[in-house]
């Protein structure tokens, strides 16, 4: 069973910069993605980020293209997200999830989430 546990999240101020973990275990992870998700009170939940697991290949939200960088520690299993020059509209619950490799379900498996409040 694939278990996502984030961590990292925190209060900052604008222009601040914080970097999220998410420690991932249950599954030798390989052409599987992990991606960062968000959601603020009263609003959706949207796509952040996400890299494979495999390779070089990341993919980002337009909000934040320029700002946040998601990378992977093969060695520790751990993906992190990387945000500087955070506004306050970056501050919401912050969840990883997992795209398992030939799975029909998308983004199958969810962390509990982490707080991020960007506020001065």
């Amino acid at each position: 069973q694939v278990q996502l546990v984030e961590s990292g999240g925190g209060l900052v101020q604008p222009g601040g910069s914080l970097r999220l973990s998410c420690a991932a275990s249950g599954r030798t992870f390989s052409n599987d993605r992990i991606g960062w998700f968000r959601q603020a009170p009263g609003k959706e939940r949207e796509f952040v980020a996400a890299i494979r697991w495999s390779g070089s290949s990341t993919s980002y939200a337009d909000s934040v293209k320029g700002r946040f960088t998601i990378s992977r520690d093969n060695a520790k299993n751990t993906v992190y997200l990387q945000m500087n020059s955070l506004k306050p509209e970056d501050t919401a619950v912050y969840y990883c999830a997992a795209d398992l490799y030939g799975s029909l379900a998308r983004w199958a498996y969810w962390g509990q989430g982490t707080q991020v409040t960007v506020s001065s």
